[in-house]
């Protein structure tokens, strides 16, 4: 089964001062890293070529979802943040 190890999310270390970017920086734990080497090494060493295209399929299909989902998130993340500092809040 090929997945993707991407089940955790960004947790700030305490007492470290963030900038307006810092949350944006992926740093992929050592075990997330060998995760995805694995499934990658899977891809590679997949020869069928119909669970190839499926595969294809489902990925494009989740890029475009993550995609608008990120888009959409940024968005409200940038009203949040606007709203914080005193700033004007465009729609």
């Amino acid at each position: 089964m090929i997945t993707f190890g991407l089940e955790r999310g960004f947790t700030p270390v305490k007492n470290e001062p963030l900038n307006s970017f810092d949350w944006m920086v992926v740093k992929p734990s050592l075990e997330e890293e060998l995760t995805l080497e694995r499934s990658v090494r899977s891809i590679e060493d997949c020869d069928n070529v119909d669970v190839l295209s499926q595969l294809c399929v489902a990925m494009a299909r989740q890029q475009w979802h993550q995609g608008k989902l990120l888009k959409q998130a940024i968005g409200q993340i940038s009203l949040l943040e606007a709203v914080l500092s005193g700033g004007e809040q465009k729609p």
